[in-house]
């Protein structure tokens, strides 16, 4: 029988963890001829997520738990269970049962067929604002263009993926991980299926509109540097349109001599360049920012207690 993983980030979801299990659980029970085991990753709660986790795998072998020293953020909570995860698949979702765990029977029909990959996106954005719906599909559609990833409009972490791909993204070891990215960058045969958005099944999101910017500009400088030519490209046509200016200047003076006028076009020229010098040393700091975060070699989590045993 094949051993499939269901790796689960949690941090403050004592509301949900109990009925996201027993939902799951009536899924799998009608699953045949597979081993299934829960890595349920607590990222430093502050509620009592932890408890209900170990009350949990008292009562559930198949229960199994990761608790961090404090809130590293649900990248290094996937990072930790993938580490931690020991079968032929893996699976991750939320705890919030907003990746339906109806599509779990689909997602190994299609590893079986042969796809590395099963991966669910949204169909809709449904119940999402529709500030946040423009930005988040625009998000997609920029990231595609300008880097070596290529992401369906609604991909999110919801996926099965067999051990051999498990492996290929343990191999990259980033400490400033974007799963969304490294999962398309690695490659591997995958299987897109849409599912419809739902509601959380309690609690609140953890993902507020600054979270999400900065989640993007993340996404956006770790699989490119096209942000950096932007900055080249600028400064070339800036410096070009300058010494195009000054050609003008000079030929006027000579020719009509010296002209008092121009205070408020040179005003907005010096404030027009201050905003593309500014702009360009923001875009700087942050691909900088990562290389000095890259360079500490600081770990991806530090773990407090779980009830998994080290592997031989």
């Amino acid at each position: 029988m094949k051993n499939i993983d269901i790796i689960v980030p949690c941090f403050n979801e004592s509301q949900v963890i109990n009925l996201f299990y027993e939902t799951v659980e009536k899924t799998l029970k009608n699953i045949e001829g597979y081993n299934f085991k829960y890595i349920f990753v607590d990222d430093g709660s502050k509620d009592n997520t932890l408890d209900i986790l170990k009350t949990l795998a008292k009562t559930d072998e198949k229960v199994k738990y990761i608790s961090f020293s404090r809130n590293f953020g649900k990248e290094s909570a996937m990072y930790a269970g993938l580490k931690k995860s020991t079968g032929d698949m893996v699976l991750i979702m939320d705890s919030d049962l907003q990746n339906p765990p109806s599509m779990i029977p689909k997602m190994i029909y299609y590893i079986e067929e042969g796809y590395d990959c099963c991966g669910g996106y949204r169909a809709s954005r449904k119940g999402d604002g529709k500030i946040r719906t423009f930005l988040t599909n625009n998000f997609y559609k920029i990231t595609n263009k300008i880097s070596e990833v290529d992401m369906p409009n609604g991909a999110g972490d919801f996926r099965m993926m067999t051990r051999k791909m498990v492996n290929a993204i343990l191999a990259l070891s980033e400490v400033q991980r974007f799963s969304k990215g490294i999962f398309s960058w690695v490659g591997f045969n995958t299987k897109w299926l849409s599912f419809e958005n739902v509601e959380r099944a309690g609690g609140v999101s953890k993902w507020n509109f600054f979270k999400l910017f900065s989640y993007a500009i993340d996404g956006i400088t770790a699989f490119s540097t096209f942000p950096l030519r932007i900055a080249s490209i600028l400064g070339f046509f800036i410096s070009s349109s300058s010494f195009l200016y000054l050609i003008y200047i000079v030929l006027k003076t000579l020719i009509f001599g010296v002209d008092v006028a121009g205070y408020a076009s040179i005003i907005t020229i010096n404030l027009f360049i201050g905003g593309i010098i500014i702009l360009s040393c923001g875009i700087l700091g942050e691909y900088i920012g990562k290389i000095y975060l890259e360079v500490k070699k600081r770990p991806i989590y530090i773990m407090t207690e779980t009830n998994i045993e080290d592997k031989k």
